[in-house]
C-alpha cells in the first residue's frame, strides 16, 4: 500500500508541475538531474515532464519576427508554415523557406527552423521563479530541509532558465559547438543563420532525421547501425568532456536525430555507410572550473577502478562549501560498497549501477556537490543509459577508463578521441 501511495503521490506531482507553468516545469526537469539532492524515483518521474505547450498564434509569430528583423515576413521567406511544427514551454518552431539567394547562382532552397518565444514568457518565468524562490527561502528554516541550500539551487536554476529564453544565447552556443566538432563527419548541430539571430527568435538550418529514441527503443534489427550511434554518442560527450570542456548538458534522445546515408544499398555500402548525428536544443550547457574537472575526473577513474575510498574523498571536494556532516561515515560506507562491488559476486555490478548507489548515498549523507558537476555527471548516465541499450556490449565506462588511464593522456587526448572519430 505505501509503495503505491508513493506511485500516486510522484505521479502527482508531475502532473501538478505541468500544468503550474513554464518556470515549473523546466524546475522539475532540473531537478530530475539532482539524485544528489532528491531521491531516485522522484528524479525518475520528474525526468518524464511534458514540455508540450499549446503553441501561439500565427499572427503573434508573424509580429515578433518583423519586429526582430525590421523587416516584413515575404521579404525573408518564400514560404512559411503557420502551424508550428512543435512547440515547448520556451518557443515554438516553424518550418520556412528563405527568400535569399546568391545572387547569379543557381541553388536549392534553403529550408529553416524559425523559433519564436512565446508571448510574456519571459515575465511569466520571473513571477513564477519568485514564489519557487520564496519556498527555497522558507526551507532554510526548516532543520530537515536546511542541508539542501535550496535558495542556493534555486539561483543556478534562474541562471539556467533564464539563458534558455535568450535565443541569441543559444545560437551561440550552437556556433561554438560547431566550432568544436568542425572536423568531424558524423556529428553536426544545426548552424544559426546570422543575421537573423535576436533574443526572441532563432533562425536555424531544419535538420532532417529520426529520433534516436526511434532505435533505443527497437528490441531487435539494426544492431550495426545501433553499435555505430553508441560508439559516436559516447566519443562525442567523451570529447565534449575531456578536450572541450563544453557539454551539451540535456542528452535525452528526443534531443537527438539520426540520418541515415541515403540511395540505392550495395553491400559495400551497407558495410561502411555509418549513421549521422545531430544534436539539437543546446539551450543547457555545462562547463567546469579547472578544480572541478580534475576532481570529477579523478571520481571517474576511481568509481572504473571500484576504488570507493578515493571516489568518496573525490566526491567531498566537489563542492565549494561542503557542509556534510558525517564525512568519515560517508566515506566508510562508499568504501564498503565498493568493496563488495570489487568482489566476484559483485563484479557483475555494472560500474554506471556503482554511480547511481554512490549519489544516493550522497543524498542520505547530506553531502554538497555543486551544481554544474552533478549536471556532467547526470548527462553522463542518461548518455550511459540510452548507450546501453543501443548495444549492450559497449561499455561506455570501459571507454572513459581506457581515456583516463593512457599515459600522459592529458597532452594525448586530443588526438585519440579526434583520431577515433576522423574521416
Amino acid at each position: 500500500m505505501g509503495e503505491n501511495f508513493r506511485k500516486i503521490w510522484l505521479h502527482i506531482v508531475r502532473v501538478t508541475l505541468e500544468k503550474a507553468g513554464p518556470a515549473f516545469i523546466k524546475w522539475g526537469q532540473w531537478t530530475a538531474t539532482r539524485p544528489d539532492l532528491f531521491p531516485r524515483d522522484l528524479c525518475t518521474e520528474l525526468s518524464k515532464l511534458h514540455t508540450k505547450a499549446p503553441a501561439h498564434s500565427f499572427a503573434y509569430t508573424k509580429k515578433t519576427i518583423e519586429k526582430a528583423f525590421g523587416r516584413k515576413l515575404p521579404e525573408i521567406f518564400e514560404d512559411f508554415e503557420e502551424e508550428p511544427v512543435a512547440s515547448g514551454s520556451i518557443a515554438q518552431i516553424h518550418r520556412a523557406t528563405l527568400r535569399f539567394r546568391y545572387p547569379g547562382q543557381k541553388s536549392k532552397p534553403i529550408v529553416v527552423a524559425v523559433k519564436v518565444r512565446h508571448p510574456g514568457v519571459g515575465e511569466s518565468i520571473r513571477t513564477d521563479f519568485a514564489i519557487i524562490n520564496v519556498v527555497a527561502k522558507i526551507s532554510n528554516f526548516i532543520p530537515a530541509l536546511k542541508w539542501l541550500r535550496l535558495d542556493e539551487s534555486v539561483q543556478q536554476f534562474a541562471v539556467f532558465m533564464m539563458s534558455q529564453v535568450d535565443l541569441a544565447r543559444e545560437a551561440a552556443q550552437l556556433s561554438r559547438f560547431i566550432y568544436n566538432f568542425r572536423q568531424w563527419k558524423d556529428v553536426s548541430f544545426p548552424k544559426p543563420l546570422y543575421p537573423l539571430v535576436h533574443p526572441a527568435v532563432l533562425v536555424e538550418t531544419f535538420e532532417n532525421g529520426e529520433s534516436v529514441a526511434a532505435y533505443v527503443d527497437e528490441n531487435v534489427g539494426h544492431e550495426r547501425m545501433k553499435s555505430a550511434l553508441a560508439h559516436i554518442g559516447t566519443h562525442a560527450l567523451l570529447k565534449m568532456l575531456l578536450v572541450d570542456n563544453f557539454i551539451h548538458a540535456d542528452m535525452h534522445p528526443r534531443n537527438i536525430l539520426v540520418r541515415v546515408p541515403k540511395g540505392k544499398p550495395s553491400r559495400k555500402k551497407l558495410f561502411k555507410s555509418r549513421p549521422h548525428v545531430i544534436f539539437l536544443d543546446v539551450g543547457m550547457t555545462a562547463e567546469l572550473s579547472k578544480s572541478d574537472r580534475v576532481n570529477l575526473l579523478e571520481f571517474f577513474k576511481a568509481v572504473a577502478v571500484r576504488d570507493g575510498r578515493t571516489a568518496a574523498e573525490c566526491t567531498l571536494r566537489l563542492s565549494k562549501q561542503q557542509n556534510c556532516p558525517t564525512p568519515k561515515a560517508f566515506i566508510e560506507e562508499v568504501s564498503k560498497s565498493f568493496a563488495f562491488w570489487g568482489t566476484p559476486e559483485g563484479d557483475i555490478v555494472h560500474p554506471a549501477d556503482c554511480m547511481h548507489h554512490l549519489l544516493e548515498q550522497v543524498r542520505r549523507h547530506k553531502v554538497n556537490v555543486d551544481g554544474n558537476v552533478c549536471t556532467v555527471m547526470v548527462t553522463m548516465l542518461v548518455l550511459e543509459g540510452w548507450q546501453r541499450k543501443l548495444d549492450p556490449d559497449y561499455d561506455f565506462m570501459k571507454t572513459l577508463q581506457t581515456l583516463l588511464f593512457k599515459k600522459d593522456w592529458a597532452e594525448s587526448l586530443v588526438y585519440t578521441i579526434e583520431g577515433l572519430m576522423a574521416p
